[in-house]
Order: C-alpha cells, then structure tokens, then sequence
C-alpha cells in the first residue's frame, strides 16, 4: 500500500466530518448522560470546518495541512472535546511537519503527539473515563506496529480503541462534567471515548478503501 498523500488526508477529513455528522444523535445521547448533550453538535461542527478549511489547500505539508485543521477547529468549536481534539490535531501537525507522505511510522508519531497533546492539555490519564482511554491504546497500537502495512496496523489500532472504549463502562469519570456524578457514572459509555473511536475508525475505513 501507498503512503498517504495530501488529498488522501483531505479526504480523511472530509469522511470524519461525515462520521461525526452520522453519529450526532448517537454522541448527544452519550452526553446527556453524562454531561450537557453538546456533543453532536461540536463534533460534527469542529470537522466540518477542519475540512472546508483544508479542502482546498495547495499545501503539500501534510504536518502543516493538519495545524491548519487543528486551527480551524478551536474556532468553529471552542468547546471542552472541541479544544481537546484540535490541541490534538495541532500537536499531531506539528510532529510531523515537513512530510508530504505519511506511511505507518509517520502515522504513529502523529497519533502519539496527538494523544500526548490531549493528555497534557486535558490534564489526564488512562483509566479516568476520557477520549485518551481509546485513542491511546489507538496510538500505542500503531507505534508498535513498526513497518506493518497501514491498513492492518490500523485495524489493530481500531481493535485497540474499541476494547479502551468498552472499558470505560467500568470506569468512574475523573474529569468535567461526568466527575460529578461520581460512582454514578459507572456502567456508562464515555462520550469522549466514543469521539476518539470514531476518529480512528474513520482512517481506517478511508485506508481500507484506497
């Protein structure tokens, strides 16, 4: 498989905003559960405007193509997750600034600057009921991928998050909203979680059909 290239990243964008505009219903019932029920609309909106941002970018950078998007996102969705996913998207940018193709390795160095950048910015960790909970285990799973082809090491990414994402049932929310209900939020699925899989499924599904 080839490496991806500026316009498969473009396209990336553009199938995650579809994604989170399918899933809006879906996210705002997560989060009412849990927190105000504004997450279908943040995320759908956040993407949206990374992809109309970029679309129609003659930039070739791709680090520089997903700061851009990143931006774009703080913007349209100055919200907790909104702010979380673009300081993502721009650490992530940044991490591999300069590549103008992105094979596993370079994949991996952006999904480990992205969490790292989601970590350090939301002031969490694993275990604590956050979208760090699947998009590590996401990101570990491609840094220990090494040279598998893309689409595979993809799809054990996907395996990775979707297991982290199941987990958080058993976990008690730590952060924001969701910590006020303390035991309470146990037995429920973290919205943010779910946010963190759709991003990966997402790049699967567009790799898995280049």
């Amino acid at each position: 498989m080839r490496p991806l290239r500026k316009d498969d990243v473009v396209a990336a964008l553009g199938r995650l905003a579809a994604l989170m505009e399918e899933h809006k219903q879906h996210l705002t019932d997560l989060d009412a559960a849990l927190g105000d029920g504004d997450l279908g609309l943040t995320m759908p909106r956040a993407f949206s405007a990374a992809y109309e941002e970029v679309a129609g970018a003659k930039e070739t950078d791709i680090g520089k193509i997903l700061t851009r998007a990143g931006m774009a996102m703080a913007k349209a969705a100055p919200s907790t997750m909104g702010t979380l996913v673009a300081t993502g998207f721009m650490r992530g940018g940044r991490a591999i600034a300069g590549s103008e193709e992105l094979a596993t390795g370079e994949l991996a160095a952006f999904f480990q600057a992205f969490v790292n950048g989601i970590m350090e910015r939301g002031k969490a960790q694993a275990g604590e009921k956050t979208i760090v909970d699947s998009l590590k285990p996401a990101a570990d799973a491609l840094a220990a991928a090494g040279d598998v082809e893309m689409e595979l090491a993809l799809a054990r990414a996907l395996e990775a998050a979707e297991a982290g994402l199941e987990s958080t049932k058993q976990m008690v929310a730590r952060h924001g909203r969701p910590a006020y209900y303390g035991e309470r939020s146990r037995d429920m699925q973290d919205p943010g979680a779910t946010v963190g899989v759709l991003i990966v499924r997402g790049l699967y599904s567009h790799v898995s059909d280049m």
